[in-house]
């Protein structure tokens, strides 16, 4: 082999060394060298997206079906309530609390629970009953849930749960902004009238 022979023959194999292009793999109709194939772009990577409390439905404590997006645009402060528990006293600090700030684009919106010392059998009839004589409640109540994680739990506490917080016995809150998410969640010792929660509820209608 003479010298320009070897020379030719390292060129091509340091061609192929530093990535010359592949030959094409076959040829079109006519004898034209088919084009590679273009391939899909990687996804971009995206965000989980995340549900709004105003974006779930429930039903009233009556069994009608209710949107909560109704609330969109509004506070709200989410209570797992019970009728028979050393915290039902907390219902006159929650009407007042609803009846106080209503106007404002406040509501409180009580949810029924029997998950805690079985403090809540009654049903919707005796709820309502038991509200209204007792306690004189016109805020939201809705149907009985099961606030506990696990087979039965109620989409309302499977979302509010996402935060990091589920209920750990009755009158357990949640501080929900206008646009639907959690601000806050806050244990069933935190009364109605707490200044913490008050001035979260206020700085939430600003």
């Amino acid at each position: 082999m003479n010298t320009l022979h070897f020379a030719a023959g390292l060129l091509v194999v340091s061609l192929a060394a530093c990535g010359a292009p592949n030959p094409p793999v076959a040829n079109a109709p006519g004898g034209q060298t088919a084009a590679p194939k273009a391939t899909a772009p990687a996804p971009t990577p995206t965000t989980e997206n995340t549900m709004s409390f105003y974006d779930l439905k429930t039903q009233s404590l009556e069994g009608s079906p209710t949107d909560l997006g109704t609330y969109r645009g509004k506070v709200t402060l989410v209570v797992n309530v019970a009728s028979a528990c050393g915290y039902t006293p907390q219902y006159a600090g929650l009407e007042k609390l609803h009846t106080e700030l209503k106007d404002r684009g406040f509501a409180v919106l009580g949810f029924p629970s029997n998950d805690f010392g079985g403090q809540e059998p009654g049903t919707a009839e005796q709820i309502r009953e038991f509200c209204k004589t007792k306690y004189s409640v016109d805020f939201p109540m809705f149907s009985k849930v099961q606030t506990k994680a696990g087979d039965g739990q109620s989409p309302i506490y499977a979302a509010l749960g996402k935060g990091g917080s589920l209920p750990n016995w009755n009158f357990c809150k949640y501080l929900i902004g206008k646009d639907g998410t959690v601000l806050g969640f806050y244990p069933s010792k935190v009364a109605p009238d707490d200044k913490e929660l008050r001035a979260a509820i206020e700085a939430a209608l600003k």
